[in-house]
């Protein structure tokens, strides 16, 4: 029994010895790989750094999401505006059916007529509100990942001299600690807006 155990700690350790044998060797051609082709990641180096950037800062500043907020608060008192015109509307063919049935001018057949009337414009209103709260929210969808996109782009040339592992944006509440040596936020929005503003032109 006790052999048993000794030879199968020998097995055990011997196999330990060579899985560790292979892990270091196997690191150190994976390094020789990229030091032949040129390229040394961060990790190799030793080095493993995150920027960040104020995202309420960046949006405050960056002139394609002023734009877009501009854009926003148009399309959204256009809609309140063409609602508005139809719900008056909606109210004075009320109003005018309700006196004349309340003078009595209205048979059953014209006052059945005007049911149907006031229901045919109610979802008129309905269906028309539901189409323009659609095209709104499909129109800020489409500029906010045009926007995310311009971002993304931006920080992969912003970041070939930079050597950061991660860019994050911060927002409060999902980090609860930032070395300020790191932020990057005067650098992203004005980079931003010089590529913007080029790629625009």
């Amino acid at each position: 029994m006790k052999n048993g155990l000794l030879i199968w700690n020998a097995v055990l350790t011997l196999g330990c010895g060579y899985l560790l044998f292979a892990h270091f060797s196997g690191r150190k051609n994976d390094k020789k790989t990229s030091s032949v082709n040129g390229k040394i990641t961060d990790a190799e180096k030793g080095k493993f750094r995150i920027a960040y950037f104020e995202m309420d800062s960046l949006a405050a500043n960056f002139d394609m999401v002023r734009e877009l907020k501009s854009e926003m608060l148009k399309r959204e008192e256009a809609i309140n505006s063409e609602m508005e015109k139809m719900s008056r509307n909606l109210q004075q063919k009320f109003n005018f059916y309700q006196q004349q049935a309340n003078s009595g001018a209205l048979t059953q057949e014209q006052s059945e007529a005007a049911s149907r009337d006031m229901k045919n414009l109610d979802d008129e209103m309905k269906n028309r509100k539901q189409a323009l709260d659609s095209d709104y929210s499909d129109f800020v969808m489409r500029r906010q990942n045009e926007i995310k996109s311009k971002i993304e782009t931006f920080l992969k040339e912003y970041n070939r001299t930079r050597d950061y592992s991660y860019i994050v944006s911060y927002e409060q509440g999902l980090f609860y600690y930032k070395d300020t040596a790191y932020n990057i936020t005067a650098d992203v929005v004005k980079g931003l807006n010089e590529y913007y503003k080029s790629k625009k032109n």
